[in-house]
């Protein structure tokens, strides 16, 4: 393995990870709705699918979902229709304005499963991750590469992921005082249903 790869793909992942994207939309509405206990297994969630599918493309079965159409299509479908249906509820809260305390109140039904569920499968549902795996790790790679390598590469990017979500978790645990106002959170929800619906939109509209 090169060093000097190694190092060009960290910095890589790490300014395409920063980018906010589906993951990142998910892991602040679930913090919101559920704390940071419930952010955090949202962070967990996103890991193992990103770890489920640097492996999947290892082992070659990620190339068969990406170009058996009907399958591909299967799993972005799944994927838009579950960033919208969490933008429907990200909306429906908005509206209706009631909240209990971000962290640590009455009424917080935040929990583990809750949230490593949601970002378990806001993640799977998006081919995109696996198109990630499937044509950016090999630039970084070259032909023969042993399999132990690639799996350093893949599991490196999924830690990165880990890494920043927990970070962004943290950060709105400091300022849950301010978040959770009413008409922030409220403010937050309609911001965050409509980024939601924005990523299922694009995800939509872009070509297989």
């Amino acid at each position: 393995m090169s060093w000097s790869a190694y190092g060009s793909f960290v910095v890589f992942a790490i300014v395409l990870i920063a980018i906010p994207g589906a993951d990142f939309a998910v892991t602040v509405r679930s913090t919101l709705v559920g704390g940071r206990r419930q952010g955090q297994w949202t962070a967990a969630g996103i890991t193992s699918s990103n770890v489920v599918q640097g492996l999947l493309a290892v082992a070659g079965l990620g190339a068969i979902v990406v170009r058996v159409e009907p399958v591909f299509q299967a799993v972005k479908w799944a994927g838009i229709g579950y960033l919208l249906y969490l933008a429907a509820q990200s909306f429906r809260s908005a509206v209706r304005g009631d909240y209990a305390a971000i962290e640590g109140g009455p009424g917080v039904t935040g929990t583990a499963w809750t949230g490593w569920r949601q970002g378990f499968l806001s993640n799977i549902t998006n081919p995109k991750v696996l198109v990630f795996y499937l044509a950016v790790l090999p630039q970084f790679l070259g032909p023969g590469t042993p399999v132990a390598v690639l799996v350093v590469f893949a599991l490196t990017h999924a830690a990165l992921g880990l890494l920043y979500s927990l970070l962004v978790v943290a950060g709105l645990h400091r300022v849950h005082r301010v978040l959770s106002r009413r008409r922030v959170r409220r403010a937050l929800d309609a911001a965050t249903g409509a980024a939601l619906t924005a990523f299922g939109a694009r995800l939509a509209a872009e070509s297989a």
